[in-house]
This record gives C-alpha cells, structure tokens and sequence, in this order.
C-alpha cells in the first residue's frame, strides 16, 4: 500500500510506501504518541474540573470525623459531672443534717443559758483589732474547688459542733470546783470579732484572730475571770497595754489594749477583781478589750469560758 502526499505549491509528490516495515513502525509510534497526548490532556481537565470538589468533600467528611470525636467527649464530660454531682449532692445532704443538728444545740443552749437577745448594739461599727498572724492570701478570695470549698464547710461545721458540745457540757453538767478556772466576761460589752480567721481590720487579709474582741466604753473596768497571779503588766507590740496572769493548772489569760494597768506583776487577785480600765492601745480600731485564755501553752477559743457562769 502507497500513499501519495501532493503539495500545493507546485513540488513534486511524494509516496510514502507503507510496506515498508520500519516507515509503519513510524507512523504507528507518532499515532500512539497523539493518542498518549490526548489522554494525559483529558485526565489533566478531569482532574482540574473535580479536584476542588473532591477536596471539599474530603474536608467535610474530616470535620464529620472531628465532631464525632468532640461529641463523644462531650458525652464523657456529661457522665463526669453527673457523677460528681450525685457525690456532691449526697455531702451537701450530709452537711444540712449536721446543720440541723448544730441550730438545734444553739436554741436549746440559748433556752438553758438564758442568754440576752439585746446584748449587741448596731448602731456603730463593732470595734475589733488584735495582733494578727498571716493566714496567707486575701480573705475574700474564692476556693480553688467546689470541693474544697464543700469540707473547709465540713471542717467549720465539725469544730463548731465540738464547741458548741464544750459548752453544752459546761453550761448543763460542769459545776465549777474552784475559782481557778476562767469563767465568764471579763468586762461588760458585747463580742464585737470572734476568735479564728477573719479579715484584719487594717489591710483585709485574712488572718488568724486569736481571741475574742470585747467591746466596752472608753475607761471601763476590766476585772479577771478566775483567781491566779500576774505574770506580766506592761506593753507587748500589737497588744498595747496589756495583763497576763497565770491561774494554774495549765490556764493563762491574757486582757488587751487597756488605757490603764492597775495590777502589777507578783500580785495575786481573785475572780472579779479590777485589773484594768478598757482603752483602744496597740493595734486597734475603737475601745475594746481583747481577750485570751491559754491552757497548755496553747492558744485556744475562749468563747465556752465567757459564756459559762458561775
């Protein structure tokens, strides 16, 4: 077979002789090449036409998987809370009995102690001072946890119930055996700050008050609770003007930022004795008599000895 290529411009035909085997293997490698070509333009416009929607999709259904993921974590995160709720809410059940049984105590001890409704006065500020000791951070910062914040509660409930059973005991069934044993007031006022952490008066942090704030006018008398020596008359920093004495048995009192000092070390006074008159030295905000009681050589919560009587 013979094909004849003829020229427009005059020159003179040329015969391609295609029983020539090596002429076919040319032309069939120069079709085969335009038909290589073709395809490979073909896939490249396919492939250009549908990879943006296949990277779309391939986006989408990543974000599915990532939703699906998040989900069952927020499902974990579900099953969590409700089982710390449920633990919560069987402690907080805990906590209300207890509570109960706390306001309980308090009435029937108000009913025995005959306690008077009209002892505080709220037409000033409460005078309070005291030295104070770092309890660290602020007094109004917020727990680090709802746990933690659930048995510091507990705890206050647990030592104010043993309180509050302390004096129970001594105002229904202790009977005083002698006059060495601190018991009631020292002056006649109203508690004005209470012993254990409070925010101090000056800069609001929170510390550890270590007793109790009695507030009385200026000049007023300040009489020892139980009979015993003085130990000590004179100034200490933070106190003011200040008296210690000794009771034995382990017990010491100690009566604060007093304006005057009327007893002097190596004296021995009885219950009731003035020792003192109420002033506002040291550090203090108002006239007040700060007031300890010590067993031990440790410092402790005089409020079941104030309340106590003879």
């Amino acid at each position: 077979m013979q094909i004849i290529l003829v020229s427009r411009a005059g020159k003179v035909p040329k015969t391609l002789d295609l029983t020539n085997q090596r002429l076919r293997w040319r032309v069939l490698g120069i079709g085969a090449a335009a038909m290589l070509a073709l395809g490979s333009l073909g896939a490249g416009v396919a492939l250009a036409v549908a990879s943006p929607r296949d990277r779309a999709v391939a986006e989408i259904n990543a974000l599915h998987k990532q939703v699906t993921q998040q989900d069952k974590q927020l499902g974990d995160l579900r099953e969590d809370a409700h089982r710390q709720l449920d633990a919560l809410a069987i402690r907080l059940g805990q906590l209300q009995a207890q509570s109960t049984r706390l306001n309980a105590l308090g009435e029937r001890l108000v009913q025995v102690g005959k306690l008077n409704s009209n002892e505080f006065n709220f037409d000033q500020p409460p005078p309070v001072g005291g030295v104070e000791v770092s309890a660290g951070g602020s007094a109004y910062a917020l727990p680090q946890t709802l746990d933690s914040s659930i048995d510091q509660l507990a705890n206050q409930f647990d030592t104010q119930q043993a309180q509050l059973s302390a004096m129970q005991s001594l105002l229904l069934n202790a009977r005083i055996d002698s006059n060495l044993k601190p018991t009631g007031m020292p002056a006649d006022g109203y508690i004005s700050s209470y012993f254990g952490v409070r925010a101090d008066p000056f800069d609001g942090s929170a510390a550890r008050h270590t007793g109790l704030d009695i507030a009385v006018p200026y000049g007023s008398r300040v009489s020892t609770v139980a009979e015993g020596m003085v130990t000590y008359a004179g100034v200490r920093s933070g106190y003011g003007n200040v008296v210690e004495i000794d009771h034995g048995n382990g017990y010491m009192t100690r009566y604060a930022h007093n304006s005057k000092l009327l007893v002097h070390p190596g004296q021995h006074v009885r219950v009731g004795d003035e020792i003192a008159e109420a002033g506002s030295t040291g550090r203090s905000t108002g006239s007040h008599v700060h007031f300890e009681v010590w067993y031990n050589g440790r410092v402790v919560n005089p409020l079941a000895y104030v309340k106590n009587h003879r």
